[in-house]
């Protein structure tokens, strides 16, 4: 066993789990004061119910082992019910070097619940929170947990005679690879995250409809200060989803480091310079927003470019994603705090960019477009998965037990509706 590894990937998943609060300050200064207790506990609920769920069989469905078996889309792998494989097992080679299994389980496991919060800011101001548990119970069942083995799963390799240990999933890397002699490059979860918790966002947004007085400059952002806290917190914590994603401590996570540094960076300028052409002001809830996209895009290419292409990608995703947040307004969806137009379409940007700056595999430096082809694939096939399920799962809550608070519920505040308590208390004796 690796100890410099493996205690690199036990900080690495403890910045990830940080990014959860952080997504809370986030999401939770882009409300309006009365929805701020909401809104934080959905990610707080998140951490507890995919923390629970990943243990007990989560991680059973996203990384099955069997001995002689090539990899398959959708399998349950019964040894690791509540991590009894994982748990006698002492090491797994990973990528890079040695390090105990449950490390790995531990840091996987902040990817689980990260992505199930992000689709929460789609709903904010006006979705039950008992609903909004059960939907990201089974939402993280039936598409998270597949889709990360259809992404990170890439098996644990055969002898020269084909018998071994496999594992099940990962068609995206290893199927396209089959197809196009090269698989999809997602190196820390554009599409297993990003893409896929996107699209569950714009789902969720057309099954809960607009919020009451839905309009362009109708719902401001209550607090910037915890919007800029939220955005520290999660480039901070996104040091551990990308450099951590190398699993070891050498130069392609030094690479992934550095590409989240400038790549977010770029995009914060470009979205800023967007805006004061755009509005005549560059907003601080702007800044925040932008350097969020830039980690977004960046997310599956930071072991895969130059940070001069860092730079690039970043600029695009800024600018992209500033001028995709209007298509709610002109389409007539409310998604509430720009998921889809953050994630979704800064997943899509850095995804499809992969396809043509790559090192190696790209357009420009290989001249084929099988790169190219892969990341689409990738891309729309997680895209339809997730939107698809997401839309059933949630239509079925809604014409049930119901998804949306009342209109008067929500005028008045969801916070003391679903929650029984108020975010500022400024006469508390």
């Amino acid at each position: 066993m690796d100890q410099g590894n493996t205690a690199f990937l036990l900080l690495a998943a403890a910045l990830v789990l940080l990014m959860t609060p952080g997504l809370a300050f986030f999401y939770g200064g882009l409300v309006k004061a009365k929805s701020v207790i909401s809104m934080m506990m959905m990610s707080f609920g998140a951490i507890g119910l995919i923390g629970v769920l990943w243990v007990i069989y989560g991680y059973a469905i996203a990384f099955p082992t069997i001995e002689g078996t090539a990899p398959l889309p959708w399998m349950f792998d019964p040894a690791n019910l509540l991590l009894n494989a994982a748990t006698d097992d002492a090491v797994v080679t990973g990528p890079a070097g040695a390090y105990p299994t449950l490390a790995f389980v531990a840091f996987q496991a902040t990817f689980a619940i990260i992505t199930v919060a992000l689709i929460s800011g789609a709903i904010a101001d006006r979705a039950k929170f008992g609903s909004w548990m059960i939907f990201a119970g089974i939402w993280a069942t039936v598409v998270y947990f597949p889709v990360a083995s259809w992404v990170f799963n890439f098996g644990l390799g055969a002898d020269e005679a084909g018998n071994g240990i496999f594992s099940y999933g990962g068609w995206i890397t290893n199927g396209l690879e089959d197809v196009f002699g090269l698989g999809v490059i997602d190196f820390a979860g554009g599409t297993a995250v990003h893409i896929n918790a996107g699209a569950a966002a714009l789902a969720l947004a057309l099954v809960l409809g607009r919020r009451v007085g839905f309009a362009k400059g109708a719902h401001t952002p209550h607090n910037p200060p915890f919007v800029l806290l939220g955005a520290g917190l999660l480039w901070f914590g996104w040091f551990g989803f990308n450099a951590g994603s190398e699993l070891a401590a050498d130069g392609f996570a030094s690479l992934a480091f550095i590409n989240t540094i400038v790549a977010p960076a770029a995009a914060l300028l470009s979205w800023i310079v967007v805006e004061k052409i755009k509005d005549g002001k560059s907003t601080s809830v702007g800044a925040a927003s932008g350097a969020v996209a830039g980690l977004v895009a960046i997310t599956p290419a930071c072991g895969s470019l130059t940070p001069g292409y860092a730079i690039l990608l970043g600029i695009l995703a800024g600018a992209i994603c500033a001028l995709a947040i209007e298509l709610k307004f002109k389409l007539g969806f409310d998604d509430s705090l720009d998921v889809v137009g953050i994630h979704l379409v800064g997943g899509l940007v850095g995804t499809l960019f992969l396809g043509f700056f790559a090192t190696g595999t790209g357009l420009l430096e290989s001249g084929s477009p099988a790169q190219l082809a892969a990341q689409a694939i990738a891309a729309g096939a997680v895209l339809v998965y997730s939107f698809v399920l997401a839309f059933v799962i949630g239509f079925i809550i809604e014409k049930t037990i119901g998804f949306r608070v009342k209109n008067e519920d929500e005028i008045a505040g969801v916070d003391l509706v679903v929650h029984g308590e108020e975010g500022y208390v400024l006469d508390a004796k």
